[in-house]
């Protein structure tokens, strides 16, 4: 919940693009959903200014859409544009890998071992609704095992994204994922640069393969 605690420590704007993309990511505004100026502006207790501005944003980021004297609605993204998006995934990703295993994870060597046991957990124990967060983590500290910052500001909204897509068009994904999450994790831990990279494009590979499977049902 947005607390005015919140607003005072932040940027208006910040404030409500960050509460409007959690909502968006956990499926509380679903693709097609009106948000109208007037009714954020009065729920955030703010002028409309910053509501416009946090709606930019999020445009920028993919999540909204803004279509002249129509306002802003949440956005539904086609199967082309995903799978767009993960082609740069890949590429951003790979190198992410190789320099997270080149400082065989760094200061997140710890989570990113415990984040891979929580995985596997969940698979075995069939707990559905912990599947998305968990590979979001997972993948959201390979990029701050890499220690590039820049690399690090490409990828992080990246990857909000991609998990979002994959909750719209692949609710089914399979969970047995894990066991890739697990070998690219033990080749970035045992400082295997090579190898992470390889078993992480393989890894986005899949989810390619996924969407075109997708496509031809």
């Amino acid at each position: 919940m947005t607390t005015a605690h919140d607003m005072s420590e932040n940027a208006p704007r910040e404030v409500i693009a960050q509460t409007l993309r959690e909502e968006i990511l956990t499926g509380r505004l679903a693709p097609g959903d009106r948000l109208r100026e007037a009714d954020l502006a009065a729920r955030f207790g703010v002028s409309r200014v910053p509501v416009r501005e946090a709606l930019s944003q999020l445009q920028s980021e993919g999540f909204v859409t803004l279509v002249r004297y129509r306002g802003a609605t949440v956005s539904a993204t086609s199967g082309s544009a995903a799978r767009e998006l993960i082609q740069i995934r890949r590429g951003l990703e790979v190198l992410a890998a190789q320099l997270a295993a080149e400082r065989r994870g760094g200061d997140v060597a710890d989570d990113l071992a415990r984040v891979v046991e929580l995985g596997r957990s969940a698979a075995v124990n069939l707990a559905h609704a912990d599947h998305p967060p968990l590979v979001l983590r997972f993948h959201t500290l390979v990029v701050e095992a890499a220690g590039n910052h820049q690399l690090r500001l490409m990828l992080d909204p990246l990857l909000r994204r991609v998990s979002w897509i994959f909750d719209q068009h692949l609710r089914e994904r399979s969970h047995d994922s894990w066991s890739d999450h697990a070998a690219i994790a033990q080749a970035i831990l045992s400082g295997s640069p090579v190898q992470a990279g390889y078993l992480m494009g393989e890894h986005i590979a899949k989810d390619e393969r996924l969407l075109d499977e997708l496509d031809h049902h």
